[in-house]
């Protein structure tokens, strides 16, 4: 897809839209220190979900799915926080 005069840009509006720069949220090196530590905690989580899974230990499942979910939820909350909140499927 070509974006105006065919340079091949196409800009998405959805992240800019009604938004000033000072307005956006901060990226830095912090945030994304954060962020790769709330990646790994969920990604861990989910490699022992994974394996009880395999190992069809239903008792472990349920208690990694458990952990696993909370994983997700503090993830999904830091985006939230530093003003990331999910975009409603069309």
């Amino acid at each position: 897809m070509t974006g105006p005069g065919g340079s091949g840009t196409v800009r998405s509006d959805r992240l800019t839209k009604g938004r000033r720069m000072d307005e956006a949220p901060a990226i830095d090196e912090a945030f994304f220190g954060r962020y790769r530590e709330l990646l790994d905690a969920e990604d861990a989580a989910f490699d022992a979900l994974e394996h009880a899974y395999e190992d069809g230990d239903r008792s472990n499942f349920e208690r990694d799915l458990d952990q696993w979910r909370k994983r997700v939820e503090r993830r999904h909350g830091f985006l939230e926080r530093h003003g990331f909140a999910p975009v409603p499927a069309r």
